[in-house]
């Protein structure tokens, strides 16, 4: 994996701190999907996806059903699991969004209630 930093608390703070990244889940069969960009947020050192076309976005199905994949950001290449949410309210990761990504058009759709139910959380591997 390239420029990978070998704390994780730096590979989480590089993640965090790219304006986008490219997500690839891996099927069933372990292979890689094709990459998606996507916004990537941080709350309390934990790092927070969403799928702008909510449940039907298909690389959030597959991150769901396998959870596990790879995101590549500016210089930057690892591996990461993908988990439910459940242990962040939605409005902080709203207000990463926003705080984030407030002046762009699309925020609005990242915090509505389709995107809202797509929040997973990213552990880098």
């Amino acid at each position: 994996m390239s420029g990978r930093p070998a704390d994780p608390s730096e590979q989480r703070d590089r993640l965090a701190a790219a304006a986008e990244i490219d997500v690839s889940p891996r099927r069933a069969d372990g292979t890689l999907a094709a990459y998606t960009t996507i916004w990537i947020v941080a709350v309390d050192g934990d790092l927070y996806v969403r799928s702008y076309r909510g449940p039907q976005g298909s690389w959030y199905r597959m991150a769901r059903r396998t959870g596990r994949g790879r995101i590549r950001a500016p210089g930057y290449e690892v591996e990461v699991t993908f988990a439910d949410a459940t242990d962040i309210s939605p409005d902080a990761v709203d207000d990463a969004y926003r705080g984030k990504y407030g002046r762009s058009p699309y925020v609005d759709a990242m915090v509505a209630r389709e995107a809202r139910a797509t929040t997973l959380k990213v552990n880098p591997s």
